[in-house]
């Protein structure tokens, strides 16, 4: 079915180009908005990318990589609106406590989570993005690969390198919350 969605819409079908993208639309903001943080940017992020995919749907020439291709002009036009510095704005990140980990109460849920909000703040766009395609969209490395324009060991090595930056920003983070506590010594 959603190939044969894909095919009418590289004919020129805009009812199942609309099908298509009403499928996916909330998805596709939520990512743009953990990407480049900001309501605006993300809507012209999406936008963009929609408008990019109505114009070079034609030339797709697998429909089942429709979604895959999706991702990548997505990605493509939230790093460039990102670019541009057009806006700055926070990003909301649910966290939710692990069956394994212990949250006394909500305060400390609160805490950990604008911990987390500020150093996923203080990561670039290109991190955020990998980070974002990883974690949230779900992709495995290539497909992720795919969605960034990347090569799939450039995307590994560039998720390992986001997951490390992370980590020394949520450090960065809480010493900048709690000017009182020692700087960690781990080697990484």
């Amino acid at each position: 079915m959603r190939g044969d969605l894909v095919l009418r819409a590289q004919a020129g079908d805009h009812q199942a180009f609309a099908e298509l993208v009403g499928e996916s639309i909330e998805r596709l903001y939520r990512i743009a908005r953990l990407i480049v943080h900001d309501d605006d940017a993300a809507r012209d992020g999406v936008q963009e990318a929609l408008i990019a995919a109505w114009v070079g749907l034609p030339g797709l020439r697998d429909p089942r990589r429709f979604d895959a291709w999706m991702h990548r002009l997505l990605v493509r036009e939230c790093l460039r609106v990102a670019d541009q510095g057009r806006r700055q704005s926070t990003i909301a990140l649910m966290v939710r406590p692990g069956s394994r980990v212990a949250m006394p109460d909500s305060s400390a849920v609160v805490e950990l989570q604008n911990l987390l909000e500020g150093a996923f703040r203080r990561l670039p766009t290109d991190a955020r993005a990998v980070l974002v395609l990883h974690y949230y969209a779900d992709l495995d490395d290539p497909a992720g690969a795919v969605a960034m324009g990347i090569p799939v060991g450039t995307f590994r090595s560039r998720l390992s390198r986001a997951k490390a930056s992370l980590k020394a920003a949520v450090a960065a983070e809480g010493r900048a919350l709690d000017p009182t506590a020692e700087p960690s010594h781990d080697s990484a």
